[in-house]
C-alpha cells in the first residue's frame, strides 16, 4: 500500500514538472486529495511560516527591482566581467552566485546571462564554459543567502527538533563550502569543450552570414542604462534590512521580548492562595491557572517584519512602483514557489507523517550506520520537485525524526540542490537561449548536457566540504 501510495505523489511530481514550477504545487494537491479522501490520511502540516517569510522576502526583492537596484547591481557585475574577460568563466559563477546570495533569489541573473555569453563569444571563449557554471551558481547561492527560503526553513524547522542553529552558523558553512565548490566547477570548466576557432560545429555556422549575423549583430550590456538616486537609495535600504537580520541572528539577546499570559495545565485541586511560580516549583499544577511570561520575538517573525518595513520604504521613497513589482519576473518567480512549496510540502508531510514509524524502521539502520547518506536522499527528491525550499520543509523534518544529528543535516545541506540533473529548470533553459553561440545545449540525450557536470562538481564538493566544517566549526 505504501508503495502505490508513494507512486501517486511521485506522479504528481513527474506531471506537474511536465507543466511548470506553479503545475508542481498544483498537482500536488491532486496526490493530497487521494492521500487524504481516498485512503484517510490524517492531513500534514503545510509550511506556513516559510511561506510567510517567502512573501516578505519576494516581496521586499520585488520592490528593489521595480526601484531600478537589480540594474545597478546588474551593472557593478557587468564592469567586473568586461574588465577580466580572459577569466569570464571564473568571475561569472561569483557573479550569479553573490547575486542569489543578496537577493535570496536565482531568477535575477536572466539580465546578466546575455552579458556573460556575449562577452565571451567575442573574447573567442566558448560560451559554454562560464554560462552553464554561472547558471548552476546562481541556484548554489540559495543555501548561502540569509532570507532564501531554504536557509530560514533549514533553522526554524531545526529549532523544533531542538538543534539550535542561527542564519549565521548556517552561513559559515555553507558559504566557503560553496565557493569551494563553485571554485572546482569553474577550473574543470576552464577548458571544457573544443576552442571556438576549433570547434567544426561553430565554424560551420560562421559560414553562413545570417547566422553569423545574429551571433555577433548586437551587444548585450547594461552599462548604457542610467541609475538613478532612487535605485541607489533602494539598494542601500534593502542591504540595511540583511544587516538588521543578520545581526539579530547573531546577537539574539537583543531581539524584544513581548508579554504573554499562559495558561498551566495539570492535576486539579484546591491550592487557594499559593501563588502559580510556587505550585510550578513543588511541581504541582493547577488547571485554569495562568501565568505572565516573556517571550523573545522568534527570527522568523523578525525576518517577516523587517522585509515588509524595507519594501515599504522603498515605495515611499524611491519610487518603486507596486504595479511594476507584481510584473516583474523576481515577484513572479517568487510567488511561484510560495505556491510549489505549499503544495508539495504538504503532500510530502502527508505521506511521511502517516509511515513516520515504518519508515524510521526501515532506515534506521542505513542512516545509523552512514548518516551521510540523508544527502543522497536530498538530492533525489530535488531532482523530482525543483525547489531546494521545499526539499528543507519536506524532507528535514523526517531527517531529524530518524535521529540525524543536526550538525550531519547542516554538513549536507548543500545536497538539497539537484534539479540541474533533468535540465528543465527555467534559469537552465534561459541560459541555452541567451547563449547565440550554441555551444551551450541540452543534449541529444537529454542528460548529456552542458549543467551536468559542472552541477556534479559544484555539488559534490560543496556537500564534501561542508561536512568537514560543520565538524570543526560547530
Amino acid at each position: 500500500m505504501f508503495l502505490l501510495q508513494l507512486l501517486i505523489v511521485l506522479a504528481a511530481l513527474y506531471v506537474g514538472s511536465r507543466y511548470g514550477s506553479l503545475a508542481l504545487g498544483a498537482i500536488s494537491g491532486i496526490a493530497l486529495a487521494i492521500l487524504v479522501l481516498g485512503f484517510g490520511f490524517k492531513p500534514g502540516n503545510p509550511p506556513t511560516d516559510v511561506i510567510y517569510i517567502i512573501v516578505a522576502a519576494v516581496t521586499c526583492a520585488g520592490m528593489l527591482h521595480a526601484a531600478g537596484g537589480m540594474d545597478w547591481l546588474i551593472q557593478i557585475a557587468e564592469r567586473l566581467l568586461r574588465r577580466h574577460p580572459d577569466h569570464i568563466t571564473f568571475f561569472a559563477p561569483l557573479c550569479t552566485f553573490f547575486l542569489t546570495v543578496l537577493v535570496g533569489t536565482g531568477h535575477v541573473v536572466y539580465t546578466l546571462m546575455p552579458i556573460i555569453a556575449d562577452i565571451s563569444l567575442r573574447k573567442g571563449i566558448r560560451p559554454e564554459r562560464p554560462c552553464a557554471v554561472a547558471s548552476i551558481a546562481s541556484q548554489v547561492g540559495i543555501t548561502c543567502s540569509p532570507i532564501a527560503a531554504a536557509v530560514v526553513a533549514f533553522t526554524t524547522i531545526s529549532a523544533q527538533f531542538g538543534y539550535a542553529i542561527t542564519i549565521p552558523q548556517v552561513l559559515m558553512v555553507t558559504l566557503p563550502a560553496s565557493i569551494i565548490g563553485l571554485l572546482a566547477a569553474s577550473a574543470c570548466s576552464y577548458h571544457r569543450g573544443a576552442d571556438l576557432d576549433k570547434d567544426p560545429e561553430f565554424q560551420k555556422r560562421l559560414e553562413n552570414a545570417e547566422t553569423r549575423s545574429y551571433m555577433f549583430g548586437s551587444e548585450s550590456t547594461m552599462l548604457d542604462r542610467k541609475i538613478s538616486s532612487s535605485a541607489r537609495r533602494a539598494v542601500a535600504i534593502f542591504f540595511s534590512a540583511i544587516v538588521i537580520i543578520v545581526v539579530f541572528a547573531m546577537f539574539q539577546h537583543l531581539l524584544p521580548h513581548y508579554t504573554e499570559v499562559a495558561a498551566i495545565k495539570g492535576a486539579t485541586g484546591d491550592f487557594h492562595g499559593i501563588s502559580p511560580d510556587r505550585l510550578a516549583q513543588m511541581g504541582i499544577l493547577q488547571e485554569g491557572l495562568t501565568q505572565t511570561v516573556q517571550r523573545p520575538l522568534k527570527m522568523n517573525i523578525v525576518i517577516q517584519i523587517v522585509m515588509l518595513v524595507a519594501a515599504a520604504l522603498m515605495i515611499i521613497f524611491c519610487k518603486a512602483s507596486p504595479k511594476k513589482a507584481v510584473a516583474g519576473t523576481v515577484w513572479q518567480s517568487g510567488m511561484v514557489a510560495v505556491v510549489a512549496i505549499y503544495g508539495i510540502a504538504w503532500m510530502a508531510d502527508t505521506l511521511f507523517s502517516n509511515y513516520m514509524a515504518d519508515i524510521q524502521q526501515m532506515l534506521s539502520s542505513i542512516v545509523s550506520d552512514y548518516p551521510w547518506s540523508i544527502a543522497l536522499v536530498f538530492f533525489t527528491v530535488s531532482v523530482l520537485i525543483n525547489s531546494q525550499g521545499a526539499v528543507v520543509v519536506s524532507m528535514l523534518p523526517l531527517a531529524y525524526s530518524m535521529g540525524i544529528p543536526g550538525e550531519v543535516l547542516l554538513g549536507v545541506f548543500p545536497s538539497v540542490y539537484g534539479y540541474f540533473f533533468i535540465p528543465n529548470y527555467p534559469s537552465d533553459i534561459a541560459t541555452v537561449n541567451f547563449d547565440r553561440s550554441g555551444t551551450t545545449v541540452i543534449g541529444k540525450y537529454l542528460l548529456n548536457h552542458s549543467f551536468m557536470m559542472p552541477g556534479l562538481v559544484s555539488v559534490g564538493v560543496a556537500t564534501l566540504v561542508s561536512m568537514l566544517l560543520a565538524r570543526i566549526l560547530l
